[in-house]
């Protein structure tokens, strides 16, 4: 059986094998995993896809059917594209190296380490494709929930997105990464099951066409599901039919010793119409019927409704956010900081694809409010317990600033020791509060929608001297 080994790209292996062939395989080295720039032109990222991230990376191993396939793989002139050494190899292949990583759930910001791999130099080369995979798309959606959770306000947001995702598997990580980021349900039965995630619904337009009217359609979907009954009131008409419609059957389902839980609508003027049919659900005493809004909603349109006086209790999103529009890819990568002990840096043209090379750690600086003041990059063993940092800006170092700040905090911790877990991965549900509490502690210019201010990330002088010495060495 082929297996999830082989989701990786083509160069991976032929680096492995070369290096392999080359006498490397007793190399050692240490890889980060960073992005370049905050997605969606805003001020900050939600890590996300860590546990995914690892699980693959220590589940790895190369079956028979994964050997044969590699090796009917041939060159342009016909002979086999991996020797038989490196085919050999990879059947008693398992990482056993050493994973760093921030905590899922972390507001986290470019150009520090999400992940630190290290250990054999083949091992950490083979793992590039399927950490990026699962942290870059995860960590992106996580952060386009969390601006929608901001923009509403800390509102209830359900993930609608699974006939919009980007396939089965793509549904999956979405509907996990918008729980991590801010969601707090799911349609994605799937989903819910697999990662304990609340499953919620309504029905479509076409259980209302089934029934010669609307009003039969609602009371039929009542007496099915009494205790927890949506009505989608915008098949016709909101106002002029289902909002009276679902009233009927709001009235009848309190005489039954029951209520009904909410009506959503999916189209039309959304502040207008929730504004209006708050109004009648409170003049017929039914303030506790939820109003739900749904179609094509991003963070601006639910920013946007709520200044025009929108009365939405529960924001059904999908498509823009499973897909997290507006920006396809978080652009993330994995470069080599070390090679067997020594600091290795890659060098650009650009400033910001240059790399900060060697092994380091990074301390989050709060300030005397509790709010994080800046993100200090320092040399793994450098001490920084004085009360001044001077960080360097890793891409204009004639941006400097001196960090005073109060509480520290290193963000990087063990995860994975010689191929092992160190402890047991945080549940969904920890991650969640660990992403509440530190949007809690990230300063209102950081978190705007729009014009979002620059988190400070800086270089201390130490590591910063590291670079310049190998960039003038160059």
């Amino acid at each position: 059986m082929v297996t999830r080994a082989l989701l990786t790209d083509l160069y991976e292996l032929t680096m492995a094998a070369g290096y392999l062939e080359g006498g490397k395989s007793g190399d050692s080295a240490l890889f980060d995993l960073y992005f370049r720039h905050n997605p969606f032109k805003g001020g900050y990222a939600i890590l996300a896809g860590i546990e995914d991230a690892i699980r693959a990376v220590l589940n790895m191993r190369f079956s028979l059917e994964d050997i044969e396939f590699l090796d009917s793989l041939r060159t342009t002139a016909g002979a086999p594209l991996f020797p038989k050494a490196f085919l050999s190899y990879l059947r008693g292949f398992r990482f056993t190296g050493d994973i760093h990583a921030i905590p899922e759930g972390t507001v986290v910001f470019p150009n520090e380490p999400l992940l630190q791999v290290s250990g054999n130099l083949i091992e950490c080369q083979i793992v590039e494709s399927i950490l990026l995979c699962h942290v870059n798309f995860q960590t992106l959606v996580a952060t386009k929930a969390a601006r929608m959770w901001e923009a509403s306000n800390h509102g209830v947001i359900v993930e609608f997105g699974l006939r919009r995702a980007q396939g089965p598997d793509g549904a999956l990580s979405a509907c996990r990464a918008a729980y991590v980021g801010g969601a707090d349900a799911t349609s994605n039965v799937l989903g819910a099951a697999l990662l304990n995630i609340p499953a919620k619904g309504t029905h479509a337009h076409s259980w209302v066409q089934a029934f010669p009217s609307e009003l039969e359609a609602f009371r039929a979907f009542a007496r099915s599901f009494p205790d927890d009954c949506i009505l989608l009131v915008d098949t016709y008409d909101v106002l002029r039919s289902g909002l009276p419609n679902a009233v009927i059957v709001a009235k009848e389902l309190e005489q039954l010793g029951h209520r009904l839980s909410g009506i959503r609508i999916d189209s039309g003027d959304l502040a207008f119409l929730s504004q209006r049919a708050r109004q009648v659900l409170d003049q017929e005493h039914l303030q506790y019927v939820k109003i739900i809004a749904s179609n094509e909603l991003d963070e601006f349109i639910i920013s946007e409704i709520l200044v025009e006086g929108g009365r939405i209790d529960i924001w059904g999103i999908g498509t823009n956010l499973v897909t997290a529009a507006g920006q396809s890819a978080l652009g993330g990568v994995y470069k080599m900081a070390e090679h067997n002990g020594n600091p290795k840096i890659k060098l650009s043209g650009n400033p910001e694809k240059t790399t900060i090379p060697g092994n380091k750690k990074i301390v989050r600086v709060h300030d005397a409010d509790g709010l994080m003041e800046a993100d200090v990059l320092a040399c793994s063993r450098e001490d920084l317990q004085g009360s001044e940092i001077l960080i360097v800006d890793p891409v204009n170092p004639l941006r400097r600033k001196l960090v005073i700040g109060g509480s520290r905090v290193e963000l990087l911790a063990d995860v994975v020791k010689q191929g092992d877990l160190v402890s047991a991965f945080p549940s969904l549900e920890q991650i969640r509060d660990r992403r509440r509490d530190q949007m809690g502690h990230l300063h209102e210019s950081h978190r705007r929608l729009l014009n979002a201010h620059e988190y400070k990330v800086g270089l201390t002088t130490a590591l910063w001297r590291q670079k310049e010495k190998m960039l003038e060495g160059s």
